[in-house]
């Protein structure tokens, strides 16, 4: 199994990154998605879930309205697009995917993850 993330990278707040995550080695379609970040000191927190068949969407408060995620089944990818960036959002994005085909805002609902990809906002 791997989930393979890319798309981070360093810009100023406002500006905006896709996040894209690319998984193999189980069924895709059989799994909700889903995108957490973890800042230096923090613990892990949700961003994002998005159904097996993108029917569904949850949120964090602190990203709604500025983030969007989509998937393409058929490339076996989900999408993280983040727009009106802020420092707050400087953190290490995790792509996962979840235990069944709705998961939700605990880590313990995912059951593969990625080896992330940083982001990082400056002011």
């Amino acid at each position: 199994v791997q989930l393979v993330e890319s798309g981070g990278g360093l810009l100023q707040a406002g500006g905006s990154l896709r996040l894209s995550c690319t998984a193999s080695g189980f069924t895709f379609t059989d799994a909700a998605m889903g995108w957490f970040r973890q800042a230096p000191g923090k613990e892990r927190e949700f961003v994002a879930a998005i159904s097996w068949n993108g029917g569904t969407n949850l949120y964090a408060d602190s990203v709604k309205g500025r983030f969007t995620l989509s998937r393409d089944n058929a490339k076996n990818t989900v999408y993280l697009q983040m727009n009106s960036l802020k420092p707050e959002d400087t953190a290490v994005y995790y792509c996962a995917a979840g235990r069944g085909a709705l998961s939700g805002r605990q880590t313990r609902e995912y059951r593969y993850w990625g080896q992330g990809t940083q982001v990082t906002v400056s002011s």
